[in-house]
């Protein structure tokens, strides 16, 4: 029998890892729905793309809905509703219906997480948020690594709709699990004006840390969906379940977010542990340049675990400087992450197309060192 609080965190556990999952999955089929549907590979790659846009802009919108909906009665609508597109998605016969559907999920995604973090801030203590929120973003990690090797798996097996099925099958599962939730009162949030997302920008420190996530996570996303068609060039048995293998380093990410506090004390401040974490994100890109599918395996693990350290270090730091103003600076912070994703998952496979896989990386370097100058215009003299 599940004890109170674990009958409480499991749902929130279940429902982030789905959410995840849904929000990656198409990704190592994305060669296989190029090849079936007739598409270009950038066009394949727009189903992430259309996904990561709303999720840029979903700060300036949820926050609003949270003001009259609880967290729960949003789940409860959302959870379903991303299950039916899943079934759709499963069903489709052109590519443009796929496009639509990743469209309402990149609708109902940020829904979902939005409700998720704040329904759990608000049932955690000032003593235990810091582990809640640190069991949600290995929830998130994990999500992304299952979603991807999962849909390979089944797909390699029973083909690609089939996965998308499941995925369906388990959300229903999913949102039958929200019922052990205890309702809570409503949220009520301070609307943001214009003017006070102008402020938080002006401020000397903010800026230079969402320019660099922008940068970070742009060329994350890029690796992260053109990696399957350069897998398809290198193997010739580069199938689904081999490609969602090499997602494998993602669960990197769970290591160093939770590890970041210690790799923070030895780089003595958050600003230095950045640029370390960026500079190692960038050596990455060097060795996937290889032509050896075990050494591009091998320097995922890298890639991962240096993204995840400069993502969970810059969160931490964001909302150690916002004061009163946390919501509207992690909303920020979000809209600047999934911004660079949104353009990062798409636009460098023009570059992929007419430069090769070699000039690809160029682009993430000279992205990378963006992203590093930003932040070496904030002193280190600057305290959280």
């Amino acid at each position: 029998m599940l004890t109170h609080k674990q009958a409480e965190i499991f749902p929130l556990i279940f429902i982030t890892i789905l959410s995840l999952s849904a929000l990656y999955a198409p990704q190592p089929l994305l060669p296989v729905l190029s090849h079936e549907f007739g598409v270009s590979r950038e066009m394949a790659a727009a189903l992430t793309t259309i996904t990561f846009i709303p999720l840029a802009l979903a700060p300036l919108f949820y926050g609003y809905l949270l003001e009259t909906v609880s967290p729960i009665k949003l789940l409860k609508t959302t959870v379903p509703l991303l299950a039916i597109t899943e079934l759709v998605f499963a069903g489709a016969t052109s590519f443009t219906v796929l496009l639509t559907i990743r469209l309402l999920q990149g609708l109902l995604i940020p829904a979902i997480l939005t409700a998720l973090m704040t329904y759990l801030s608000g049932r955690s203590t000032s003593g235990t948020m810091q582990r809640s929120m640190s069991i949600y973003i290995a929830a998130t990690i994990f999500g992304g690594f299952a979603g991807r090797l999962t849909t390979g798996l089944i797909a390699n097996m029973f083909g690609w709709r089939i996965s998308f099925i499941l995925l369906a099958i388990t959300l229903a599962i999913g949102f039958l699990t929200l019922f052990l939730l205890p309702e809570t009162t409503e949220i009520k949030t301070i609307r943001p004006q214009p003017k006070d997302f102008i402020q938080v920008l002006h401020k000397p420190v903010f800026l230079p840390i969402y320019l660099s996530v922008f940068c970070l996570f742009f060329v994350f996303a890029a690796v992260m969906n053109f990696l399957p068609f350069r897998l398809t060039e290198l193997s010739d048995q580069a199938d689904e379940l081999r490609i969602g293998l090499m997602y494998s380093g993602y669960m990197m990410g769970i290591v160093t977010s939770l590890g970041a506090p210690k790799v923070i004390s030895w780089c003595k401040g958050e600003i230095k542990t950045i640029r370390i974490g960026l500079l190692c994100f960038a050596l990455t890109l060097i060795g996937l340049a290889s032509n050896q599918v075990w050494l591009l395996f091998s320097v995922m693990f890298l890639f991962c675990a240096a993204m995840f350290l400069v993502h969970a270090t810059a969160s931490g730091l964001v909302n150690q400087l916002a004061g009163e103003q946390r919501g509207l600076t992690n909303g920020l912070y979000v809209a600047f992450y999934y911004a660079g994703g949104s353009i990062g998952s798409f636009a460098p496979g023009i570059i992929y197309r007419n430069f090769g896989w070699n000039g690809f990386l160029i682009l993430l370097a000279l992205i990378c060192i963006t992203g590093y100058i930003c932040i070496n215009t904030i002193q280190l003299t600057t305290k959280p």
